[in-house]
């Protein structure tokens, strides 16, 4: 069953939402909603994508970036995440990984129409992960899909490195090197509406065990297909694997080989992310 939203949630009252989640109680046996949720005529003006496009590091055009229309789908998905039938609690959960398909360019002028589900509850070998799984459609054509996991922590880890962590091949030489400033994570909350405490504030990334704000994945994933435009098909598939936090601020070095894109420090080579990009 699909339910149809009348707008695109506020972020401001999913996160509500979700701090009220912290004190609700669930099973742990819970499972994960059936249905969707469905938002449709959903636009974004060139002020909003202009802003974006210059904390990712994108050019300005009238074309969205792959990783923009999650920003859209975003506060749907709080929304999802949020409800009381939701076996987690948002707050605290790890995005872990994210799989977007562009299946041909979208323009700033286009009206879109989101649809996004829980789906695949499993088991990792921290606690259990999920897919939130959003489309954006117009005139019945899907033009976009993004696939995000996350994980609800219940064990720790065998170790401080965990194995995906220990399988990273050796990564190629650094095509760039980024600074990445103690803003980031402020400036990526502004234009993606992603406020979550351990990116912003320091008493927030302290309560869940950092020792500083860290960068948003998505940002992240977002810099390193910036680094690639004008070598970017019309349509591909862009696989990414988030690794450890990249703590603000930082150096890191950015490499490609072939249709692989690693994230490291630039300091220890510790992996912050692993990614493919695969031409439609």
């Amino acid at each position: 069953m699909t339910t149809s939203l009348p707008t695109v949630p506020s972020t401001g009252s999913v996160y509500r939402r979700a701090v009220g989640g912290l004190v609700r109680r669930r099973p742990n046996d819970a499972e994960l909603p059936e249905g969707a949720l469905e938002v449709a005529d959903v636009g974004v003006t060139v002020a909003e994508l202009a802003a974006y496009d210059r904390v990712c590091g994108f050019r300005l055009t009238d074309t969205l970036p792959a990783t923009y229309p999650h920003v859209l789908a975003f506060p749907i998905a709080m929304h999802l995440m949020s409800d009381a039938t939701f076996p987690f609690g948002v707050i605290g959960l790890v995005h872990i990984a994210n799989t977007i398909t562009l299946r041909r360019p979208i323009t700033v002028s286009e009206r879109l129409t989101f649809t996004v589900a829980a789906e695949q509850l499993r088991p990792h070998d921290r606690g259990r992960q999920f897919d939130i799984v959003a489309t954006a459609s117009t005139g019945g054509e899907e033009v976009w899909r993004g696939v995000s996991t996350y994980l609800h922590r219940s064990k720790a880890p065998a170790s401080e490195r965990s194995v995906a962590e220990r399988a990273i091949a050796e990564p190629p030489e650094a095509s760039a090197i980024w600074h990445v400033g103690r803003d980031v994570g402020t400036e990526y909350a502004q234009v993606s509406g992603d406020r979550n405490p351990i990116h912003i504030s320091m008493l927030g990334a302290r309560a869940f065990g950092f020792s500083r704000p860290i960068a948003h994945g998505m940002w992240s994933a977002a810099r390193c297909l910036a680094a690639l435009e004008g070598e970017l098909p019309d349509a591909y598939t862009y696989d990414v694997a988030f690794k450890r936090p990249i703590p603000l601020p930082s150096t890191v070095a950015f490499a490609r080989r072939g249709p692989e894109i690693t994230l490291t420090s630039a300091k220890s080579g510790a992996p912050h992310l692993r990614a493919t990009l695969t031409p439609l």
